[in-house]
């Protein structure tokens, strides 16, 4: 057995590839390996995917465009959008989905743009829609739409810089040479890694009309010609100053957009024709769904999907006497009807990521346009210049074209013509192989005419050009007129309203809430019930699981707020409205699912803030307790979780609320008892606070209880009271040991 095991360690030794052989271990500082493994590829995801450059693209974007256009889809018929997506693999190495669901959100039929670049023919899916799925790329066709020619006009006249493709095999642009600022035009959005991008759309005369005033004034007042964000699916947008100056200024911020509706009275119904850009329809309704079966919307009846060929349409069947007009703003208030936008205007500037504001993207796109537009006049200037070189050369000959004959025919190899001619009449070769290919028809006067015209005419050319060249307000006046062209071929009116209304102004949401009085009741798992007096004085004894048991009741109205403390720390507000009323023989709501706590988390109180003017005093099991103002959890939400609502330091014992000071006995688990005034315990200005020594316990004891003074059998009450605090406390007689239910009715 032993000689066994030791050829074993040998074949190990000898052979590397065995199995369980340690491999040699290398440290690395982690911080070389960040830098030689993850920072490229952080780069990578930042310049080459997912942030837009200030063209307007991204290079997934751009790829495809290019692609489209070198395939000669700026002009004729569509073609089958897999013929495409595979021809674009030869610039960008991802998979066909991919390429795909890039050509899908450029597409008129997927409506995600304002100004769409790919013309669809068949199924492109809705960005309105969660679950309208696209087509697959062999079923639908496409091609560019007509306002990608102002991408690909100056594409082919050296206006922005070409790199190989991956390979090696091609050429592709680094940018589109775009004639107006796409880059706010089209909305666009991406995930790098440590940043992401977000732009809203803007209308595209507005946008053309503000860059085209910001180069005439670099100090013009950008909201008086751009209104606000402009969104392909419409809707209203609630205008707020303040947040729209934040977003032109900063490139950060957020507003809010409305769905659109209206009500057949004939039918009673509402149709929403409008819904936001940020979500679907379907989300939408799950909401609603949600809502009505909680029992805090009760004014539908149904709600359907009825969108067709025609466009979005979602309805709602409204119950007989239902205001439509509150239902709405009941829905927009607790529904993605209303949604908000958040921007965050991160755009790559010469391979740098920068946040910028309206005004500082419109000048840096100003700034590119002017390089394109140099670029482009250069390459034109260059252009005549060659052509004028030829004709100067042809000028020389033609005044003495006999002599010219005359070499010609005097060479004897055909290879010895251009340099004679160079030597003959000194020109250079360019100009004496444009000579000799010049057609013996050609040798007329009528020609020499013309081609002494054409000289001149590119000698003033030139001049123009070169005066473009030397003066930048003649480059402005270039801009200004192809922005001027952009909006009278492709301006379009807004979609999206500006509505300047205070609708901020939310409707109280009390206002749709009915209001009567009703008795609460929680038990000591967790389940509440909420019961109108009537229903409470006609129904039997309370029903509870076989486990529980009544712990708190109280009285409230309607419209009244629960505040719930749970073993967590945490406190959850609700309203009494939230809870469909109920009778004695029910259960009642489990407020741990209701309030979606975390598993585990129980309810320890509950109680009716009112009018959040009295306070609560925690007592804990290590004998200390904290008075809290109720102030300290007045939050502005309907329903909001609050963490840190107490101290973590110690479990709680019981919760008492105080509207006005009483005496109130506490009881430690060695069965002593002291009574106190809710005054010796001061309010503390944080939630989260120990507060102060109560009882003095001894070791291995703990503070278990806590009951109004007037609601224990206590009969010598000065045999337990206190004066200051902490106390020992004195121990129980026989006949004060009685337990009692403390109840939430405490005043």
């Amino acid at each position: 057995m032993a000689k066994k095991k030791q050829d074993g360690e040998k074949q190990r030794r000898a052979d590397p590839n065995v199995v369980g052989l340690r491999a040699e271990v290398v440290e690395q500082p982690i911080t070389d390996t960040l830098e030689t493994n993850f920072m490229p590829y952080a780069m990578s995801v930042i310049v080459s995917r997912a942030i837009p450059e200030i063209d307007g693209f991204k290079p997934s974007q751009r790829k495809l465009l290019y692609t489209m256009y070198k395939m000669g889809l700026i002009t004729g018929g569509r073609t089958k959008s897999a013929n495409i997506v595979g021809q674009t693999m030869r610039l960008n190495p991802h998979g066909d989905a991919a390429i795909y669901e890039t050509m899908v959100r450029l597409s008129k039929g997927y409506e995600a743009l304002l100004t769409p670049f790919v013309d669809s023919k068949g199924n492109f899916g809705k960005v309105y829609s969660r679950d309208m799925a696209y087509a697959a790329s062999r079923y639908t066709e496409a091609k560019l739409s007509a306002v990608c020619g102002e991408f690909f006009r100056d594409i082919d006249r050296d206006t922005v810089d070409f790199a190989d493709n991956y390979d090696g095999t091609m050429r592709e642009p680094t940018l589109l040479p775009a004639s107006f600022p796409s880059v706010l035009v089209s909305a666009n959005s991406g995930i790098a890694v440590s940043m992401a991008s977000n732009i809203c759309g803007f209308n595209l005369t507005e946008t053309c009309r503000t860059a085209i005033e910001l180069l005439k004034n670099p100090k013009h007042d950008i909201a008086s010609t751009l209104l606000a964000p402009d969104f392909p699916t419409g809707g209203e947008l609630l205008y707020n100053a303040d947040e729209i100056a934040s977003i032109y200024e900063t490139g950060r911020g957020s507003f809010k957009v409305r769905s659109k509706w209206r009500y057949l009275k004939s039918e009673n119904m509402i149709e929403i024709t409008e819904i936001p850009y940020s979500t679907t329809s379907e989300a939408i309704i799950d909401k609603v769904t949600e809502l009505v079966r909680l029992g805090r919307v009760r004014e539908i009846s149904d709600m359907r999907d009825e969108t067709d060929l025609s466009g979005l349409k979602l309805t709602i069947d409204v119950k007989r006497g239902a205001d439509p007009d509150k239902l709405m703003a009941k829905l927009f208030r607790l529904t993605p009807l209303t949604d908000s936008f958040s921007c965050n205007f991160n755009i790559l500037v010469a391979g740098m990521p920068r946040v910028m504001g309206v005004r500082e993207i419109l000048t840096e796109w100003s700034a590119w346009r002017t390089e394109c537009v140099k670029r482009r006049v250069y390459h034109e200037m260059e252009k005549k210049h060659e052509k004028l070189h030829l004709l100067r050369g042809l000028g020389k000959i033609l005044l003495d074209i006999d002599r010219a004959i005359a070499i010609i025919r005097g060479t004897d190899e055909e290879s010895e013509v251009v340099p004679n001619l160079m030597i003959g009449f000194g020109i250079d070769e360019t100009q004496a192989e444009y000579v000799a290919e010049i057609k013996l028809r050609n040798i007329n006067k009528e020609y020499i005419i013309k081609r002494t015209q054409e000289t001149e005419r590119l000698e003033t050319e030139i001049g123009d050009l070169r005066d473009i060249l030397d003066n930048p307000r003649r480059v402005k006046d270039i801009i200004i007129g192809e922005l001027r062209d952009v909006i009278k071929k492709y301006g379009a009116e807004r979609r999206t309203d500006v509505v300047y209304d205070d609708i901020a102004a939310v409707p109280d949401e009390d206002d749709d809430v009915p209001d009567y009085p009703v008795n609460l009741f929680l038990s000591r798992e967790g389940y509440f019930k909420k019961i109108t007096p009537l229903s409470l004085r006609m129904g039997g004894e309370q029903k509870y699981k076989e486990s529980d048991g009544p712990f708190l009741t109280m009285e409230s109205h309607n419209r009244g707020e629960l505040l719930v403390f749970t073993d967590m720390h945490r406190v959850y507000k609700t309203r009494v409205s939230d809870f469909e009323d109920t009778k004695a023989s029910a259960l009642g709501a489990f407020l741990p699912a209701f309030l979606n706590m975390d598993e585990g988390e129980s309810v320890v109180y509950a109680l009716n803030p009112g009018d959040y003017a009295g306070s609560i005093i925690i007592f804990f099991e290590n004998g200390k307790a904290a008075r809290i103002d109720l102030s300290a959890y007045v939050t502005k939400t309907n329903r909001k979780k609050l963490t840190g609502a107490y101290s973590d330091r110690s479990p709680a014992a019981a919760f008492v609320e105080v509207k006005s000071d009483f005496e109130i006995a506490v009881y430690s688990s060695d069965e002593r008892a002291i009574i106190i005034s809710t005054a010796l315990v001061a309010p503390k200005a944080t939630r989260t606070t120990q507060g102060v020594s109560v009882m003095a316990l001894r070791k291995g004891q703990k503070l278990v209880g806590v009951l109004p003074a007037g609601d224990t059998p206590i009969a010598d009450t000065k045999r337990y009271r206190v004066r200051s605090i902490p106390a020992a406390g004195a121990a129980l007689r026989e006949g004060d040991r009685e337990e009692r239910q403390l109840s939430l009715e405490i005043n």
